[in-house]
Order: C-alpha cells, then sequence, then structure tokens
C-alpha cells in the first residue's frame, strides 16, 4: 500500500493523518486522505484541484511532476510526502 503522509506544518492548522492507501495516482491518493479529512483539501489545492503554489509533493523522493492533473502514478510500495514549501530569505 502506498503510504501518505503530510508535514507537522501542515497538523498545526488541519488534522493530518499518515495514510496507507491503494491508489495508482497521486491524484487518487489525495482525494483518500480528502475523504478522511475534508477541510485539507484547501489547504493542499486550490479552487482548479491543482496544487497550490506553496505546497510541494514528493514521491518516492522525486518531486511531484504533475501539479495540475495530479497524474503522478504511484506503485504499492510508494511514499508520498506533502509539504508547504518554504520561502523568503
Amino acid at each position: 500500500m502506498a503510504i501518505v503522509e503530510f508535514t507537522s506544518q501542515l497538523h498545526r492548522f488541519v488534522d493530518t493523518p499518515r495514510l496507507d492507501c491503494d491508489a495508482d495516482t497521486l491524484g487518487a491518493a489525495l482525494s483518500l486522505a480528502f475523504d478522511h479529512n475534508p477541510r485539507l483539501r484547501g489547504y493542499i489545492l486550490d479552487d482548479q484541484g491543482h496544487l497550490r503554489t506553496h505546497v510541494a509533493v514528493f514521491i518516492d523522493g522525486h518531486k511531484a511532476r504533475d501539479r495540475e492533473g495530479l497524474s503522478d502514478p504511484l506503485v504499492s510500495a510508494s511514499k508520498v510526502y506533502v509539504l508547504q514549501a518554504l520561502s523568503g530569505g
């Protein structure tokens, strides 16, 4: 099963459970996470369903490529990390 984890910074604002799921794309995995906590969607996706500008997603150590369609593939052993990208200096 793929594992989806969210950064602890997001947990300050909304419940971010660790999720073990059978999903074949990033979008499917995030959809399952949003089923567990619908409020999480607004922190991760914009009004068009795309990843927000300041959200980064890594799948098996590589940055997700499809920020709009969320079609990056997952395998059963995938590890997905969702975090808020930091800006500033």
